[in-house]
């Protein structure tokens, strides 16, 4: 099934790559990233953008089994000079331009928590459920040119459960304005203990429940990733999104019994309506 989302995502790229000279048309997004949605097409006001796709993942962080999830995808903007507003999902969050080589980002996102029934095949039975809650999301991008052809990247994640920092660096490919096009990113996460224990930790009381070796993570890092973002328009109105992500443990959450897998990889596409 992996390998057909692979197949269906690049054939869908080189279909619409037809469509690169509608989308030269088309006015200028705030930052000109296919990984960032903007429906306002250069204009101040709302906008909005509706649709649905298809993801194929892990069921959890370290999980060796997958599964297809039908995602909504868009969000509610709402526009001022070289700032957005949103309400994406289950995250309200702002976007601001700055100097033309800044871009900050600040959300407050909902996060679902992990329950035992997420393996079928029973390997978090007896580790209990985490709580749902939210957390923020603090991001900076430093570009190296105003046309934000390579910058840097930097994100932080809070909530009631420790801590996560990712740095890296980006590269565009194409010569769109508009936010369509190809992009990449290669980064290094870190996580507090806190964190970590979160998601790979096991206490005496699950270990006792589940038969898991005791297990208590230090902070540091978590694992290095890349990930990879498609955008591209077949009209005025209809977009079509890609995007893919790996991302490799570090020896320490590998040795976690919670860690079934080395890895955490997640391919999806999806289509949105721009009104």
């Amino acid at each position: 099934m992996l390998n057909l989302l692979v197949v269906v995502l690049f054939t869908l790229v080189n279909i619409v790559s037809v469509q690169s000279a509608f989308a030269q048309t088309q006015k200028n997004a705030l930052v000109p990233l296919p990984s960032l949605d903007d429906f306002t097409k250069g204009e101040d006001g709302w906008a909005f953008g509706l649709g649905i796709g298809v993801e194929y993942e892990t069921a959890y962080e370290g999980s060796d089994e997958f599964g297809l999830e039908l995602q909504p995808a868009g969000a509610v903007q709402w526009r001022s000079g070289d700032n957005i507003f949103y309400f994406a999902g289950e995250a309200f969050g702002w976007r601001g331009l700055h100097n033309d080589r800044w871009l900050l980002e600040a959300l407050l996102g909902f996060e679902e928590g992990r329950e035992e029934s997420d393996s079928d095949e029973g390997w978090l039975d007896g580790l209990g459920e985490q709580d749902e809650g939210f957390e923020l999301v603090l991001q900076a991008r430093r570009a190296f040119s105003s046309d934000w052809r390579n910058w840097l990247v930097g994100r932080i994640v809070t909530g009631g459960d420790g801590n996560l920092g990712l740095f890296g660096v980006g590269r565009r490919f194409g010569e769109q304005l508009d936010g369509s096009g190809h992009e990449i990113n290669v980064v290094a996460v870190f996580h507090d203990s806190d964190y970590a224990n979160k998601g790979f930790g096991i206490t005496a009381e699950q270990a006792q429940r589940s038969g898991l070796a005791l297990t208590t993570l230090n902070g540091g890092m978590r694992s290095v990733g890349i990930d990879y973002s498609y955008r591209t328009y077949i009209n005025d109105n209809w977009q079509i999104y890609g995007e893919a992500l790996f991302e490799y443990y570090s020896s320490e959450v590998r040795d976690s019994p919670i860690a079934r897998s080395d890895y955490e990889t997640e391919v999806g596409i999806g289509f949105i309506y721009v009104f």
